[in-house]
């Protein structure tokens, strides 16, 4: 969504939410399409189809390029916090069974997601929405699919006690068992100097934040958006014409390509799955029924399945749905192949040095893991 559009659906006028395009997207890498003829042939068809040169004023919804830091005014990052928060996204101390991590379900070494439906926390107890991934998560606008979380580091302690996810009985259970971690107390101590107790949620949430805040992954497609006209191919380009054409950008635009919004799902053909309310669950209001954030495509073709319940398992797919719910199009198989092709230029690198797993000293065993 435009920038002027990201507080709610609500700003949208009735042409502009005809046209909006809320592929709304989360968690796993899904094994690559065969490169068929038939989809060879539907690629070269869209760069036929579509204009050679990409729109000026089009690309310009989507600028600027992915920072390498997205920072924050109230958490500001350093070195202590990153090194503490990478230990904490990693420790399994942080739930009940001394099993579970952040990165069970953001697994960072697979474009931070777990490529579920719904991830399994707690006694295997299955969540009700698909988990997103964490990579530049912390540049959306609010976090979660509800938009429950202002950012990353209110939406860190969420799962932590959440009886489903990690089911930590209280804040004051995380707290003793960090602080009987010598570590823990030192890095604490070092990261917040002059705390008298250091070891808190808050703290552990500016931790986790600000590591994730590092979590960024730029693409050829952000060489393209800084002036490298060689960054994209001419199919990757013609599937972004086409992308434009279509009226994704509606709502999938900005540097994150979508995370700006909130938007209806099924905003023009009814969606046919109505148990989950989305934010209303959440505002009690009648018009906030059925809508959710609207996510980033950044990294979408490896992330899937898609939607707030995991509900479809290819992009192609995906992209077909919702150029029917939410523009009341029926894409062609060729524009879908056009579309998909731009989408997968959005895959950016993954920082392989800066997420490996941080082994924090374990001066005692962990607690009997809960049956």
């Amino acid at each position: 969504m435009i920038r002027v559009l990201r507080a709610s659906r609500l700003a949208l006028g009735p042409v502009a939410l005809a046209l909006a395009c809320a592929v709304l997207v989360s968690c796993k890498k899904p094994e690559e399409a065969p490169k068929d003829d038939k989809a060879k042939a539907a690629a070269s068809a869209a760069v036929s189809a579509a204009p050679g040169t990409v729109d000026k004023a089009a690309l310009a919804l989507f600028q600027p390029p992915l920072p390498a830091v997205i920072e924050s005014k109230t958490n500001p990052i350093t070195e202590d916090k990153i090194t503490l928060g990478r230990a904490l996204f990693y420790e399994t101390r942080l739930s009940a069974s001394n099993e579970i991590s952040c990165n069970t379900c953001h697994v960072l070494s697979k474009d931070g997601a777990d490529g579920r439906k719904a991830s399994v926390g707690h006694k295997k107890q299955e969540g009700r929405r698909n988990a997103p991934t964490v990579y530049n998560a912390a540049g959306h606008f609010v976090q979660f699919w509800d938009g429950r979380a202002k950012d990353v580091e209110e939406q860190s302690k969420g799962p932590i006690t959440n009886p489903v996810e990690m089911a930590m009985e209280s804040d004051q259970n995380v707290l003793k068992e960090l602080a009987a971690v010598k570590w823990y107390r030192e890095q604490f101590a070092k990261t917040f100097p002059g705390e008298k107790d250091p070891i808190t949620m808050d703290n552990l949430a500016r931790a986790i934040g600000a590591f994730e805040r590092k979590l960024v992954t730029p693409s050829r497609w952000d060489k393209y958006l800084a002036g490298d006209e060689g960054a994209l191919t001419a199919e990757e380009k013609a599937g972004f014409a086409t992308f434009t054409s279509a009226g994704c950008q509606a709502c999938h635009n900005g540097t994150y390509v979508g995370g700006q919004a909130f938007q209806k799902l099924g905003a023009v053909t009814p969606w046919p799955k109505t148990d989950d309310l989305g934010r209303q669950e959440l505002t009690k209001k009648d018009e906030d029924k059925h809508v959710f954030k609207v996510p980033s495509l950044r990294n979408v073709a490896q992330t899937a399945p898609y939607f707030h319940d995991g509900s479809i398992a290819t992009l192609e797919e995906a992209v077909k749905t919702m150029g029917r719910h939410q523009l009341g199009k029926t894409l062609s198989d060729a524009e879908t192949a056009a579309i998909v092709t731009w989408l997968k230029a959005l895959s950016g690198d993954i920082p392989k040095d800066y997420v490996a797993e941080y082994k924090v000293p374990k001066e005692i065993p962990a607690a009997p893991k809960v049956k």
